[in-house]
């Protein structure tokens, strides 16, 4: 199946592609990752952090390898004890904190960005239609691991509760906020291109 450029393919164009690009696009992600853990934005019913929208764009941006890369460097930061999620170290650090409540959706966030860089590969950012019905896609799918996990030490309806249903507003913020990007990205990056 043909794959589509991703965003930072046609910014950081693929003969310039090294390992060194690589792992500077994966330091720079697992950096924004750490960040976006720590930043929490006022919400009803619950606080948001804009981490999963910074998996999402992670994805996308990067591509399915790349991006599955990044975040799993960013999980091995947390396994060794660095404080890069939410809620560290106040919580918890290192593998105990990974195997906790919210273990699922730090996990999900391999999945996501693995899935968001196979539909950019597909062209699935080369529309607004398309990149929305992606970012619902990576929402979506967040949650599925991550709700599960959590169904393991609350059961079912209480991790339908407290897992998914405070969280769904921020996530339609977060996928809104994520198209937004992704189309102003990708003007930025074809009129870099046209010149």
């Amino acid at each position: 199946m043909n794959t589509h450029p991703t965003l930072i393919d046609t910014l950081w164009p693929a003969p310039a592609r090294s390992f060194a690009r690589s792992l500077a696009l994966a330091v720079l992600g697992s950096a924004l990752l750490w960040a976006s853990a720590k930043a929490q934005v006022p919400m009803w019913p619950v606080p948001m952090t804009m981490q999963s929208m910074v998996v999402l764009l992670i994805g996308f941006a990067y591509g399915s390898r790349l991006g599955v890369a990044t975040v799993a460097l960013y999980l091995f930061q947390g396994a060794v004890g660095l404080p890069v999620f939410a809620g560290t170290p106040e919580k918890g650090i290192g593998l105990v904190y990974m195997v906790g409540t919210t273990g699922g959706f730090l996990f999900g966030f391999v999945l996501v960005a693995g899935v968001m860089g196979w539909l950019a590969e597909r062209g699935w950012g080369r529309t607004l239609a398309g990149t929305a019905a992606a970012m619902v896609v990576g929402s979506v799918l967040l949650f599925v691991p991550g709700v599960a996990w959590l169904a393991t030490f609350v059961g079912f309806e209480k991790a339908i509760a407290f897992g998914l249903m405070p969280f769904v507003a921020g996530a339609v913020v977060k996928a809104a906020l994520a198209v937004a990007i992704v189309v102003a990205a990708s003007r930025v990056v074809s009129k870099k291109v046209v010149k």
